[in-house]
Order: structure tokens, then C-alpha cells, then sequence
């Protein structure tokens, strides 16, 4: 199953505002099979903007950490069919528009899951699922996923 990763858990998984949800993501993060996640490049615009503002890195640290990101899993772009779609999505459901790209290009890319605590738990839109990682318990598909890699 393919996962997208929502700006917020990369947040979490740097060490930004939140020690405990650091350790709970970085977690996560590491049960999953790493050809199953994948992020995209506007979660990473914003991440990188987020490390800069919140973070309180450098631009070089701030760059560094990216790309890391990106070595370490896939990252895709925003086609313009994904940003048609984010259009409609954030007009017809009253969703961000930056919210709305990433689950758009989420479905573009075959995600059936999107980890995030910035929409609403369970909302699934072209057959991407979000769920956060934070809630208890957790979304019954993110639940299998890492109950199938314990196995």
C-alpha cells in the first residue's frame, strides 16, 4: 500500500514543536517498508519553509534536511490534471488549497493512504484515505499496514 506524507509529519519526524509526536512518527515511520511512502514536492516547499520560520534552521540546514527527504523516499510533482482536481477539491469540500494539492497528487500517484492531522480523520477522496498518526485508535487502514509489517 502506498502512503503519502502530509507536511505535518515531517514536521514531527524533524523535531519541530513536538518531542512526544516526534518519537511516535519517527516510529511509525520506520515499520513502514520504505518503497511505500512517498511525499510531495509541495509538502516539501512547505517543509522546507516551516524549517526555516519554525524550525529555526538555515537555508543550507534547511535545504540539507529536503533533500534527505528526498533520497530518502520518492517524491512527485504536481501535474496540472493534480492541480485541476486540488482546484475542485478545495472549492467543492472547503479544504486549503496547499492541503488540497497534496491529496490530489496523493491520488495521482496510487496512495491509498494520506498520514496527516490537517484534515479530517477518515476523509477519503479518489480512493486516498487520510489518516493521522496521532489518533487512538488509529484509522483501520494505517492499523493493517503496520500490523502486516510486524508479521
Amino acid at each position: 500500500m502506498r502512503v503519502a506524507i502530509d507536511t505535518n509529519v515531517l514536521i514531527y519526524a524533524e523535531g519541530i514543536n513536538d518531542a512526544g509526536r516526534q518519537a511516535a512518527v519517527v516510529d511509525m515511520l520506520r515499520r513502514m517498508p520504505k518503497e511505500s511512502l512517498s511525499v510531495s514536492t509541495v509538502a516539501l516547499g512547505e517543509f522546507f519553509h516551516v524549517l526555516l520560520r519554525g524550525g529555526n534552521r538555515s537555508r543550507a540546514e534547511a535545504r540539507r534536511i529536503v533533500l534527505s527527504w528526498c533520497d530518502a523516499i520518492p517524491a512527485f510533482q504536481t501535474s496540472p490534471a493534480a492541480l485541476a482536481a486540488a482546484l475542485d477539491l478545495a472549492a467543492d469540500h472547503q479544504i486549503g488549497v496547499w492541503d488540497s494539492i497534496i491529496l490530489a497528487v496523493a491520488a495521482e500517484s496510487g496512495c491509498r493512504l494520506l498520514l496527516s492531522e490537517d484534515l479530517q480523520e477518515g476523509f477519503t477522496w479518489r480512493g486516498v484515505t487520510v489518516a493521522s498518526p496521532f489518533t487512538h485508535p488509529r484509522h483501520r487502514l494505517l492499523e493493517a499496514l503496520l500490523k502486516q509489517e510486524e508479521e
